[in-house]
């Protein structure tokens, strides 16, 4: 059965930024596919909503606080949730300000997050599965942010491009043990954090973005779920070090 590729029961995946838009979707997708999802978030309300999501769809899920930023945080939780299969490190933050208005703290804050929080779990998680010599996925989040510049976006855009290297770099090295590594590059998604414009400006954009997408429409958050869900199924066996763009034809690089 084709369909079977797709099958994740008896695997165990954890995922950051699951309190609410491209975490939470893609924990519920997982957990659907039979999954035990392992929800991380620094917003303890959105993960119970997530959790309870799941839970009365027939899922398997357990909630875990914690700041990504924080490697310790992330040790813990992953040696708490076990044997896990499956990476998907989607937890962000956006920041607005022009190359000459950028300061220290806000640079740093964003690459605390955008970057070192994915570089974080994938490290803890790769450990994980390289001591039960076990095969496994990782999914990182980047953005289409990596495809094309846009003013205001500095801090934003070049943690995600660094998330991008290492995306490439750790497929290199952990592809010998069968751990997969791979990143997704969504274009505008409709989700609380793009939700965070104000509403003119949220307007315009979206407009724009259907104007130019061939499909003629911006993105939810279940789209991005689905190239998540393929990244961690056996359907992307043979697939590694790849960034996938879904974005509706925004952006269409070689």
């Amino acid at each position: 059965m084709p369909l079977a590729a797709y099958d994740l029961t008896g695997r165990s995946a954890f995922i950051t930024g699951a309190a609410g838009g491209i975490g939470r979707a893609s924990a519920v997708l997982l957990a659907e596919a039979g999954a035990t999802v392992h929800c991380a978030d620094l917003d303890g309300t959105g993960l119970l909503e997530t959790q309870e999501m799941i839970t009365k769809a027939g899922g398997a899920a357990h909630t875990h606080q914690l700041d990504v930023t924080d490697r310790s945080q992330l040790r813990d939780a992953v040696a708490a949730a076990g044997g896990l299969d499956i990476l998907a490190a989607v937890a962000g933050i956006m920041h607005t300000s022009s190359v000459l208005e950028t300061v220290d703290e806000d640079l740093d804050r964003v690459l605390a997050v955008n970057f070192k929080g994915v570089l974080y779990a994938c490290q803890e998680v790769a450990r994980s599965m390289i001591a039960r010599g076990a095969p496994g996925s990782l999914i990182t989040m980047a953005s289409g942010a990596v495809d094309a510049a846009s003013p205001g976006l500095l801090c934003y855009s070049a943690a995600k491009a660094a998330v991008v290297q290492l995306t490439r770099t750790l497929a290199t090295e952990l592809g010998p043990r069968s751990i997969r590594v791979n990143a997704v590059a969504p274009g505008w998604i409709r989700t609380p954090m793009t939700a965070k414009h104000d509403a003119e400006v949220q307007h315009r954009t979206e407009t724009a973005m259907v104007r130019i997408s061939p499909l003629g429409r911006v993105g939810e958050a279940e789209d991005v779920a689905h190239t998540v869900l393929h990244l961690a199924s056996d359907a992307s066996a043979f697939m590694t070090g790849q960034i996938l763009r879904p974005n509706g034809g925004v952006a269409m690089p070689w």
